[in-house]
């Protein structure tokens, strides 16, 4: 696909960029059978190929329309197109430039952009969103269902990190809101890690990984929180330790793409690639001979449904791992249908897009229960929490399971 870019983006590292990325795209449609909004909706405007139609019509100067960020803001991106396209098209980088450029030449009216900032402070700042959490678990009785359903009970977890006693010692992010909504999680993670011999450590200055605002258009504060995160994991590599790990799927995509967002940046284009090189999804630091060599045996635990989260297996491309991990812990996995749809979490977008979501978590929900599982498993806790309300059986992170197969 040609595309001359408007004045403002002729000659630039941008325009430059839009014009590889749109080249890569053959029309030839396998990206729409892909996509979870085509899928619900039938319109090709919500597919990735009209999307990039839509794109190159900003990057060539066109007035940027309703319809155009209407189909631009219903983007999941999720990027299974991309896992489907034969031309390498690389979706995920394309709609958020696009995303950008609408942005930038048609501003939002002032309320949505109020909303959009306010998603952004609370969500990304963990003691802000842990204290108005305390405050609506406080009066979750209260509340009507709808907003109760989206409320989780508050959970207590027994201690802190175990003790840093082994040679290996990496970090563990914690996250913005997964310590308030699911703090068993980073909990279950330390406690697998140090029984395998690896130390957790906690890094001080961890920011939001800025994936947030990244996909709400607040680009300059994403890269703030970048920043700051590249300086606290480098100084945490330099103290020695191996990598830095993640137990939620879309964070760890999002650090693990600091090199290129800050690849222009001279002061911190080098930092920011170490640091990207260095992250893992905790399903990349545990093998499933780890597992056998604690000693697992047969589980009598609950049959579990896989949940891969987008980020991790169209993102991360990390398919197979935690169903690997999953039966070298004993867990019976029980067939399910269409494991590449989305969810439809996507961060704010269950919020602000809530019938395409909602509509997308009923097919999910139907999909992984058909085998009567006792347990859904999943790896971001975005995933969880859009999940967990409408599901018939827990939902949980796979690495709680791993955590209560080592106890046994």
């Amino acid at each position: 696909m040609f595309a001359q870019p408007a004045s403002d983006l002729a000659g630039t590292e941008r325009g430059r960029e839009a014009q590889a990325l749109l080249r890569n795209c053959v029309h030839c449609g396998f990206c729409l059978p892909a996509c979870p909004t085509y899928r619900v909706t039938g319109n090709e405007l919500d597919s990735p190929r009209g999307r990039i139609y839509l794109i190159k019509q900003v990057v060539e100067g066109a007035a940027v329309t309703a319809t155009t960020r209407e189909h631009l803001d219903r983007c999941l991106t999720c990027r299974a197109c991309e896992r489907a396209c034969p031309s390498g098209v690389a979706y995920g980088r394309l709609i958020d430039l696009g995303r950008e450029l609408v942005e930038e030449r048609a501003p939002r009216p002032p309320a949505q952009r109020a909303v959009r900032r306010a998603f952004v402070e609370v969500f990304s700042r963990p003691r802000l969103f842990g204290a108005l959490l305390g405050v609506g678990q406080a009066v979750r009785g209260l509340l009507p269902a709808a907003a109760r359903a989206r409320i989780p009970s508050r959970t207590a977890v027994a201690g802190g990190l175990p003790s840093a006693r082994h040679a290996r010692r990496v970090v563990l992010l914690e996250g913005c809101v997964q310590p308030g909504l699911a703090p068993a999680i980073n909990h279950a993670a330390a406690q697998v890690l140090d029984r395998l011999g690896i130390s957790v450590e906690r890094i001080a200055g961890e920011q939001c990984c800025g994936a947030l605002g990244h996909h709400l258009g607040q680009t300059e504060r994403a890269l703030a929180q970048a920043r700051s995160n590249v300086d606290a994991c480098c100084a945490a590599l330099d103290a020695g330790a191996e990598v830095i790990v993640s137990t939620a799927s879309a964070c760890g995509l999002m650090v693990k793409d600091y090199g290129r967002l800050l690849a222009g940046d001279p002061a911190y284009a080098a930092g920011a690639k170490r640091v990207s090189a260095a992250t893992r999804d905790v399903s990349e630091v545990i093998t499933p001979g780890d597992l056998e060599h604690a000693g697992l045996t047969a589980n009598t635990g609950p049959r579990v449904a896989w949940q891969a989260p987008c980020t991790l297996q169209h993102g991360q491309r990390l398919a197979d791992r935690v169903e690997a991990l999953l039966r070298a812990a004993g867990y019976v996995l029980v067939p399910t249908r269409e494991p590449t749809l989305c969810c439809g979490s996507a961060g704010a977008y269950s919020i602000l897009q809530p019938e395409l979501s909602q509509e997308l978590r009923r097919r999910k929900i139907a999909a992984l229960t058909i085998g009567a599982p006792g347990v859904v498993a999943t790896a971001n806790i975005g995933c969880l929490e859009h999940l967990r309300p409408a599901s018939p059986v827990p939902v949980r992170h796979w690495i709680e399971l791993l955590a209560e197969a080592l106890d046994r």
